[in-house]
């Protein structure tokens, strides 16, 4: 069974058990969250389509880490006339583990994985 989902702006095709990357989402580490913007839920040959969101339909995701993206370069110049600019951007990420898909169709879930937190600073057991 998989999904379709809009979260940030964007689409995701996900299925239970699935790891993504999607745009920054407000919420701890080892949070469940729900996503309710399901616009297409399909298992085998049965496909739902929403009109625009599949009624009922939600998925259930944990949230597994938080970080930045790869740097992306901005560089721009014009020829002849000493004119250059370069910028960099790195884009925050929210990392989710899919972990149920729930609708009229049907449900399916995954088994979470172990989430480990960064140890604090001072202790990580080497004396120095």
């Amino acid at each position: 069974m998989y999904a379709v989902i809009k979260t940030g702006g964007k689409q995701y095709r996900v299925a239970a058990g699935d790891k993504i990357k999607v745009e920054q989402v407000p919420a701890d580490i080892g949070a469940e969250i729900t996503i309710d913007q399901v616009l297409a839920v399909g298992a085998g040959d049965q496909l739902s389509v929403g009109a625009p969101l599949v009624s009922g339909a939600t998925v259930s995701a944990t949230v597994l880490s938080h970080g930045r993206h790869d740097k992306v370069r901005i560089f721009k110049m014009r020829r002849r006339k000493h004119y250059r600019r370069q910028q960099g951007h790195r884009q925050n990420f929210t990392e989710l583990f899919v972990s149920r898909i729930a609708s009229a169709i049907g449900e399916t879930s995954a088994a979470a994985p172990a989430i480990v937190r960064p140890a604090a600073e001072g202790a990580s057991g080497v004396e120095r």
